[in-house]
């Protein structure tokens, strides 16, 4: 059975907001970003994570891997609790685990040339001759398959897909383990995303590596992931597997995002977008999620159900069940 490499459990991640600068008070207020994920990920195995824009998916891959320091819960990464590791700790866990940015012109250096970036990272957590810095250097290009050429240019002077490439080669060059990659196709050519996620899965078979994968293109992290979990406002509302995420999905939100991709959908799909379209499917509040079931106000099925009480109760908030296979949803009347 293979091994689990993270574990996060009920993390949060609340970011504390000022009310105005013409406030008298200057009132507080805590945006809830991330509300109580819980997933593990096995070594070789990928997750991916999908959601709308501000749901909280890049927020919780940076908490991972405290780039942001969580508000509470756990995260275990290779059997240790790094959720409040010291600055020492976590500089001797970047060469474990390492993020693919998703906005790649500010990642990269636009003063320093590739092959200096990429020396950069190799040297920072390995001492070793400037020979061997050049022989890893050059397996890293061989294995990301970008030409040698490319060392001397700049990152201005990169297409997406190289910059792409570099990235990636930026993260194996310290000996990665576990990959955070945010929006890894993000703004490419379909052929290039191709390329992009082809590199991705043969890096992760040569290494055995494990990703979170996080994403808006619904092909490419079915394609791609093992797993999926869905967010919704901060919380994750169903994890399966892939397959299962994208034919059978058991939460009503899982299965309207995932309709988006089906040019004709049957008679009981499009009766259930059009009723979500014609309700309250507007923009929410991400500062103050409803009570209860979060996605109560814009649920098809909650307005079929009579709008049940249960669902808005803040006592009776539906929480992750197995529905079986390990397959779970948060939902007191899943599909």
């Amino acid at each position: 059975m293979p091994k689990t490499i993270l574990e996060v459990v009920d993390l949060k991640k609340h970011f504390a907001a000022h009310q105005g600068i013409f406030s008298p008070f200057r009132e507080k207020k805590s945006i809830p970003a991330v509300d109580g994920a819980s997933f593990s990920l096995s070594e070789n195995e990928t997750i991916g994570l999908v959601g709308e824009s501000g749901c909280g998916k890049t927020t919780v891959g940076r908490t991972i891997l405290r780039l942001e320091k969580p508000t509470s819960g756990k995260i275990i990464f290779d059997g240790k609790d790094i959720t409040m590791a010291s600055a020492q700790d976590l500089r001797l866990l970047r060469g474990q685990m390492q993020m693919i940015f998703q906005d790649l012109d500010a990642a990269l250096n636009p003063k320093m040339r590739v092959g200096d970036i990429l020396k950069e990272a190799v040297t920072v957590h390995h001492r070793i001759s400037d020979a061997e810095v050049d022989r890893r250097i050059s397996d890293l290009l061989e294995k990301v398959k970008l030409k040698k050429s490319k060392l001397a240019n700049f990152p201005n002077e990169l297409s997406g897909g190289e910059k792409r490439r570099v990235g990636v080669a930026r993260v194996l060059s310290v000996g990665a383990r576990f990959i955070v990659a945010d929006e890894p196709t993000s703004a490419l050519d379909v052929s290039i995303q191709a390329q992009v996620v082809n590199l991705l899965l043969d890096l992760q078979k040569h290494f055995g590596l494990s990703y979170l994968f996080i994403s808006h293109d619904l092909r490419i992290v079915e394609l791609i992931s093992h797993k999926v979990a869905v967010m919704y406002l901060g919380k994750i509302v169903e994890i399966g597997s892939a397959d299962r995420i994208a034919h059978k999905a058991s939460h009503p939100y899982t299965h309207i995002l995932w309709s988006s991709l089906v040019e004709r959908l049957s008679k009981e799909t499009a009766r259930k977008a059009a009723s979500v379209e014609a309700g309250q499917w507007g923009v929410f509040d991400y500062e103050r999620p409803a009570v209860g079931c979060r996605f109560a106000p814009r649920c098809p099925v909650y307005e079929s159900q009579g709008q049940p009480a249960i669902c808005t109760d803040a006592a009776t908030e539906p929480q992750l069940n197995d529905v079986g296979n390990g397959h779970k949803v948060a939902c007191h009347f899943p599909l």
